[in-house]
């Protein structure tokens, strides 16, 4: 089957947030999805429209047909590496704090 695939890696999002994002544009029209995400409030919208058009572009240097004619068929997004920071508390104390990071992944091909 023919299809074209966009791929972000090491995104400094946490996945949690971005699956909200993914899981709205995952199974629509790409250009009903771009914009979507266009409107969305939220900063994991712009880093996923971004991957979006990416994916769009790939699927025209393969001749696979304009946004209208595709969907997003797969859309799913992966935890990354975590970056561990720790914040100081009173008393001597220290807080571990989580910086996660996200692998996006959009696959986009036409309708059958």
């Amino acid at each position: 089957m023919s299809e074209a695939k966009a791929v972000l890696r090491h995104v400094r999002l946490s996945p949690r947030k971005t699956r909200l994002i993914v899981d709205m544009v995952r199974g629509r029209n790409a250009a009903e999805a771009l914009v979507l995400l266009k409107f969305t409030p939220r900063s994991a919208a712009r880093v996923v429209e971004q991957l979006l058009f990416s994916a769009v572009s790939n699927a025209g240097l393969k001749d696979l047909g304009e946004p209208e004619s595709l969907k997003v068929s797969r859309a799913f997004v992966e935890g990354g590496p975590v970056l561990k920071r720790f914040q100081p508390r009173s008393m001597g104390r220290a807080n571990p704090i989580k910086k996660r990071t996200s692998h996006i992944t959009i696959v986009v091909s036409p309708f059958n």
